[in-house]
C-alpha cells in the first residue's frame, strides 16, 4: 500500500513538473517581437504576410494610432494597439520585455516603412536580443531602396545617413560626406530640401550628381535629377512636399598616372 502511495506521489509530481515544462516551452515559443513593415504609400505594398502577423499577434506597437488606425482599419485587422514613439520608448521598454517574457507575441509597425529605420524600434528590438526574446523582421517597404534603384547612381556600394543632424554637429558631418566616395541616401524634410541642397553645393561642389525621390510609390511620385546645381534650381521654383529621400553620387577618386621607374635623367 506504501509502495503505492509512493508511486502515485511520484506519478502525480512527474505529471505537474510535464506540465509546467509544456508551458514554459509555450512561453518560450510564443515570446516574439516582430518587426513588420508597412506600405510607404501605396496600400497595395502591404503584404499577405504582414496582414496575417498583425492579425494574428497579441498586441501591435504603433508610432502614430491614429496614422496606424487606418491601416489597420483598411485591412479589416481588429488586433489591440499601443502608442509606441520616439519620446515614450524610454520609459516603455521594460514593461514590452516584460510583457513578452510573459509569453505575449508584439509586432512593431511605423507611420511608414520599416521600423528602427529612421523610426522608432532600435530600442526595443536591442532590449529583446539582451533578454534573449526572439526578433523577427518581415521584408517589406523602405523608402530609400527605389529611391536608391530609381536615382541611377552607383548602388553596389552606398552609405545611409539617415536625416542629418539640425544644427550642432552637422558642419562636421558635412565635411566628413565631402570625402565619402560611395553613394549618399539622406532623408531630408521638405522644409530643409532646399538649404540642404545648398550646402551640398558649398561642401560637394555644384557639378555633384544628385537624385530627390519624392512621395515615393504615391500617385504623384517625382524624381528630379540632375547637378545639385540643377536640382537646387527645381526646387526654388517649385516649393517641396511630402516624403523626400536624396541620394548623392560620391566624391570621384582620380587616379594618378603611375610614375615610370626609370627617370628621364637615367634614360639619358
Amino acid at each position: 500500500m506504501i509502495t503505492q502511495n509512493v508511486s502515485l506521489e511520484l506519478s502525480r509530481r512527474n505529471s505537474h513538473k510535464a506540465i509546467f515544462t509544456f508551458y514554459i516551452l509555450r512561453i518560450k515559443n510564443m515570446s516574439k517581437l516582430y518587426i513588420v513593415p508597412t506600405p510607404i504609400g501605396n496600400l497595395e505594398d502591404m503584404t499577405f504576410r504582414a496582414i496575417r502577423v498583425l492579425k494574428e499577434v497579441d498586441l501591435i506597437l504603433a508610432e502614430d494610432t491614429r496614422t496606424s488606425g487606418k491601416l489597420l482599419k483598411h485591412f479589416e485587422i481588429g488586433t489591440h494597439m499601443h502608442s509606441h514613439h520616439m519620446h515614450n520608448e524610454h520609459k516603455t521598454t521594460e514593461n514590452l520585455i516584460a510583457r513578452l517574457k510573459a509569453g505575449e507575441t508584439i509586432a512593431l509597425i511605423s507611420d511608414a516603412g520599416t521600423p528602427a529605420i529612421s523610426d522608432p524600434g532600435f530600442l526595443l528590438t536591442r532590449a529583446c536580443v539582451e533578454n534573449k526574446i526572439e526578433v523577427e523582421c518581415l521584408p517589406g517597404a523602405t523608402a530609400f531602396v527605389p529611391a536608391l534603384v530609381n536615382s541611377g547612381l552607383p548602388n553596389d556600394k552606398f552609405v545611409f545617413e539617415g536625416f542629418l543632424p539640425d544644427k550642432k554637429g552637422r558642419q562636421t558631418r558635412f565635411l566628413a560626406l565631402a570625402e565619402e566616395t560611395r553613394t549618399m541616401i539622406l532623408y531630408v524634410s521638405p522644409h530643409k530640401l532646399v538649404k540642404t541642397l545648398a550646402e551640398f553645393i558649398q561642401y560637394f561642389g555644384e557639378d555633384r550628381q544628385v537624385c530627390v525621390s519624392r512621395e515615393l510609390s504615391k500617385l504623384h511620385e517625382e524624381n528630379v535629377r540632375g547637378t545639385a546645381k540643377e536640382v537646387l534650381a527645381h526646387f526654388e521654383k517649385t516649393a517641396p512636399r511630402g516624403e523626400i529621400v536624396v541620394v548623392v553620387a560620391g566624391k570621384t577618386i582620380t587616379k594618378e598616372p603611375k610614375k615610370s621607374k626609370f627617370s628621364k635623367d637615367d634614360e639619358e
